[in-house]
């Protein structure tokens, strides 16, 4: 037997049948560039190297419309997610016809060139609403979108150089080495594994069992490249596979990372991870409840249905050829010491930990059983995922000027100097304004520029196990967000707007900035001739004007007590609704 054929019968190879070098001084001589975003990266390796096949470029608007309406590309082939490059209108207008630019990567490594033959606008709203099934942002990937270029570019794509990787060296493989690896082990009935999480031991039965039952072998094929905000980075995914890999029967399975921007895009993605892994040489794929899933929308809703997904890929199973294996519920069964399926388990007792009560059990340092996962595997997401007593933090001051941000961020500073044990970083708004943004002034764009600033250093700071306290105005809610979301991403952050009315701040006024305001000496001041927008939903609401500094910071340590940041002490009573956040 031979593997299953690529989609489209040919595996595409974006770097044969041209001169690399020839293309590399066409770009440094004559090509406008095009810094790639990581989930353009994603899409342009996966074009070039065949995962992808049959796309040799980015969609033109016939395959781009086919693809939104019929899921499938204007010659009738199966193909249901748009794989487009978005770029901004001011670029797409100095492009000419026939052009073509580089496409680099954030360090300029050459890519590729494309040779624009076509440009069109993209209906974000449409393409939201027929790929995903819904408008909303809380969706990532409309997201996403709605911070992307407004314009679509296609035409011949030449790949110069593949994406530079660093790491996992022995187990990045393209199709192309994949499909040479199986046919050196005389594999030719193979089932995927597609997976943006640890594996566990429930995981690893359910591959085994697939296995088993129907004699194939295993690729474990987890994405590497662009997947949900939040994920466990895949550096300590990836060593935790490795662990995996090792307990099934030598011979019989494979690990290869897969350089994939997920869409989150529920049914539709599922069908596009299939057509992937059969250009990967597997011809059985893995569909789980829920694949592929967002999790829930702003009214707590489902996106998609729990089996929209396997019934999706199953209608196309026969025409694509990969054969879908539904993803079966997996509980522990004490008895048995086994996992079994769930319409096996019938009146026996069973077991389970959700991800939600694991991620709690490793936040709180608690015990794992060893019925739910490797020991080696556990070690490697201890290292990585700390109790929260042991990661770093940062606590975001924002209010207006004289409102005593700084005042309590200083007392705060020295009440964790006190208790020791951690680096504190204080990063005063004038602070900053001297050492890090001398050269920035006070409009909006520079204002937003110098937050993210203080969001860079304060996620770096978080990152290493440290404490940041932030103390500038940060007057733009949206500015604010994607602090939030750089610093959440890498470890805890609480927000304290320093409520304390104008009228007080101005009474405050040590500097006469107030009065220079209203004079109209000083411009675009906050609170006076440029607006605050005050948070919605801080952690935190505290008005100093009857209130000593030090019992301010006494109210915030409380509160990152009972958020778990710090032990010691009774702290906080947290509300249900606080305890469920951080147990996410």
């Amino acid at each position: 037997m031979t593997l299953v054929k690529p989609h489209g019968g040919t595996l595409v190879n974006g770097y044969a049948g041209h001169n690399a070098s020839e293309l590399k001084t066409i770009a440094a001589v004559h090509s406008k560039t095009v810094t790639l975003t990581r989930k353009q990266l994603c899409d342009v390796e996966m074009i070039l190297n065949g995962a992808f096949s049959p796309l040799t470029t980015f969609m033109n608007e016939a395959d781009y419309t086919s693809v939104l309406h019929d899921m499938r590309l204007s010659d009738g082939t199966v193909w249901p997610m748009p794989i487009c490059l978005d770029v901004s209108e001011e670029f797409a207008a100095s492009i000419e016809m026939g052009e073509r630019i580089a496409l680099r990567d954030h360090e300029g490594l050459l890519i590729g060139l494309l040779q624009v033959d076509e440009k069109f606008k993209a209906d974000k709203a449409r393409e939201a609403e027929l790929v995903f099934g819904t408008t909303s942002t809380a969706h990532p990937a409309v997201a996403a979108m709605q911070e992307e270029g407004a314009v679509y570019l296609s035409g011949e794509l030449l790949g110069v150089d593949a994406p530079a990787h660093y790491d996992f060296a022995h187990i990045r493989r393209t199709p192309a080495e994949v499909r040479a690896e199986f046919e050196e082990k005389g594999w030719s009935d193979v089932v995927a594994f597609q997976t943006r999480n640890p594996m566990h031991r429930a995981h690893f039965e359910l591959t085994k069992r697939a296995m088993e039952e129907d004699g194939l072998n295993l690729l474990v094929h987890p994405v590497v490249g662009v997947t949900k905000p939040g994920d466990i980075d895949y550096f300590t995914r990836t060593r935790c596979y490795e662990h995996v890999m090792e307990n099934y029967p030598e011979g019989e399975a494979m690990l290869s990372l897969l350089p994939l921007a997920m869409r989150m895009g529920g049914p539709r993605e599922a069908l596009w991870h299939a057509i992937i892994r059969k250009n990967y040489g597997c011809n059985h794929f893995i569909v789980g409840r829920d694949h592929a899933g967002p999790g829930k929308d702003e009214n707590g809703q489902d996106f998609y249905g729990p089996y929209d997904a396997q019934d999706l890929v199953r209608e196309y199973a026969e025409e694509i050829g990969v054969t879908m294996v539904p993803f079966q519920e997996m509980l522990y069964v004490p008895s048995e010491h086994a996992y079994i399926p769930r319409d096996e388990v019938g009146e026996r007792e069973s077991e389970n930990i959700s991800g939600t009560a694991f991620r709690k059990m490793l936040a709180e340092g608690a015990h794992v059983p060893e019925w739910f996962s490797f020991p080696e595997v556990l070690k490697e997401l201890r290292k990585t995922m700390k109790p929260l007593h042991e990661r770093g933090f940062t606590v975001f001051f924002t209010g207006l000027s004289g409102s005593g941000k700084s005042t309590v961020a200083n007392a705060l500073l020295n009440k964790f100097m006190e208790m020791g044990g951690r680096s504190v970083t204080l990063l005063d708004g004038d602070i900053v304004r001297t050492h890090l943004s001398s050269e920035l002034g006070f409009s909006k764009e520079h204002r937003e520029i110098n937050i993210t600033r203080i969001g860079f250093v304060a996620s770096e700071i978080t990152k290493a196990g440290g404490i940041a306290l932030c103390a500038p105005i940060a007057p733009y809610a949206s500015t604010r967000a994607t602090v939030r979301d750089m610093i959440s991403s890498v470890g805890g952050f609480l927000e304290v707007h320093i409520s304390t009315p104008l009228e007080v701040c101005e009474q405050r006024d040590r500097k006469g900035l107030y009065a220079k305001a209203r004079a109209g000496i000083i411009k675009n001041f906050t609170g006076i001739s440029d607006p605050y927008e005050a948070p919605k939903n801080p952690e935190l609401a505290i008005d100093t004007s009857g209130l000593q500094p030090d019992e301010a910071a006494d109210k915030i340590i409380a509160e990152l007590k009972c958020m778990g940041y710090i032990l010691g002490g009774e702290g906080a009573e947290c509300s249900p609704e606080e305890q469920a956040s951080q147990q996410a």
